[in-house]
C-alpha cells in the first residue's frame, strides 16, 4: 500500500514538472516574427491615424 501511494505521488509530481517546464519554452522564430508583425501593424495604424488627423485639419483650414 505504501509503495502504491509513493508511486502515485511520484507520477503526479513528474506530470506537474513536465507541465510546468513545457509552459516555459523559449519563444521560437515564428513567435518572434509574429511579435514583429504586431509591432509593425501597430506602428502603421498610428501613422494612418496621424495622417487622417492631418487631412481633417487641412480640410478645416487648420495648419500645424
Amino acid at each position: 500500500m505504501k509503495l502504491e501511494k509513493f508511486a502515485r505521488n511520484a507520477l503526479i509530481m513528474i506530470a506537474l514538472v513536465a507541465a510546468i517546464s513545457a509552459c516555459q519554452k523559449p519563444e521560437g522564430p515564428a513567435e518572434r516574427a509574429g511579435k514583429e508583425v504586431d509591432k509593425a501593424t501597430e506602428k502603421a495604424g498610428q501613422q494612418i491615424e496621424k495622417a487622417g488627423e492631418n487631412i481633417q485639419d487641412a480640410a478645416k483650414g487648420d495648419h500645424k
